[in-house]
């Protein structure tokens, strides 16, 4: 009996497996480390019967930990990368930050290094901001219908609200999110969910574009964008304006994916105590600039929106307003 308990004492802490964890399914690596911890208090063949290990596939595993790890300066690196990102980047994502640092690597190696070296990205679902108030004007057709594709920068344009709530106070985020990489042209960011939260944005993204730039503008059915002042803004501008179903998120969901991520990488699972108002605007705005500039995208070639529109020699005017 109480040999059971040391190995399960040792299942625990050498392993950090649950307690309820079934012995037998454990792999003859896991076994023999287990071995190696309680050796010098059982016999050898009694904790090899006990945990159903062979003499010789333990020594072949004694033999194999006690090589070096060739993946030892990988291991080093992906550890480094994983907190300059501050735990935000997946496997996958790691991956691909190592190719362009020219290391050639499988990609189920690094998942099993981050596993090993318990690298885990944390997500957490929250209640999001709404911002529906009835139907106080008359609604547009949804032209965009969730082609969130666009050939050329400036010709889709999404928007949204989301919500931000610190011990300190609540903070509103207004984006316009670029169909065709995702980049971010403007955004404005108040703690007041008000009309001049997106009149201000907007002013400020019709200040980027060329005269002959004239976008479809999408976004859900919310008060903000039913109010006179959107709507002369966007006749002014001769831009089209395109609006979800009601209640239908995945109208616009490449914006509402946009909320998420950035939620998940930069607020989530961070604590807020102590932090200011102005603190965390400061904050959300380096991340967004990063999110311009520096955060990789799969589908573009591994590289940020910056980098891309660089890559194609487009402007790409970026400005970050408070």
């Amino acid at each position: 009996m109480q040999l059971e308990i040391d190995i399960l004492k040792e299942t625990i802490n050498v392993l950090k497996k649950d307690p309820g964890v079934d012995q037998t399914a454990l792999k003859n690596r896991e076994k023999a480390v287990i071995v190696d911890a309680l050796k010098n208090k059982y016999s050898l063949p009694l904790l090899l019967e006990k945990l159903d290990l062979t003499k010789s596939c333990y020594y072949y595993q004694e033999k194999v930990l006690s090589k070096p790890d060739k993946y030892a300066q990988l291991r080093k690196h992906i550890k480094e990368m994983f907190k300059e990102t501050k735990g935000r980047y997946c496997y996958r994502r790691i991956y691909r930050l190592l190719a362009k640092d020219g290391y050639t690597v499988l990609g189920k190696v690094v998942r099993r290094i981050m596993k090993q070296e318990n690298l885990v990205v944390k997500i957490r679902k929250n209640r999001k901001y709404n911002s529906y108030k009835g139907e106080i004007s008359q609604a547009v057709s949804n032209i965009i219908e969730r082609n969130f594709r666009a050939h050329k920068p400036n010709q889709k344009w999404l928007t949204d609200i989301t919500e931000f709530a610190i011990p300190a106070g609540k903070v509103y985020l207004s984006p316009i999110m670029d169909c065709f990489d995702g980049l971010l042209p403007c955004w404005t960011i108040s703690t007041c969910p008000d009309s001049t939260l997106v009149n201000s944005m907007l002013d400020r993204a019709i200040a980027l574009l060329n005269d002959n730039e004239y976008p479809i503008v999408h976004s859900h059915r919310g008060c903000h964008y039913r109010w006179p002042g959107w709507i002369k803004r966007m006749d002014k501008a001769r831009f089209t304006r395109s609006m979800s179903k009601k209640g239908c998120s995945p109208d616009n969901s490449a914006c509402e994916g946009l909320f998420g991520r950035l939620k998940n990488e930069m607020f989530y699972n961070q604590d807020w105590s102590g932090v200011s108002i102005e603190e965390f605007i400061d904050t959300l705005n380096v991340y967004l600039v990063g999110y311009n500039e520096r955060r990789i995208k799969i589908l573009l070639g591994n590289m940020s929106p910056k980098e891309y529109r660089q890559s194609l020699r487009f402007p790409g005017r970026i400005k970050n307003f408070v």
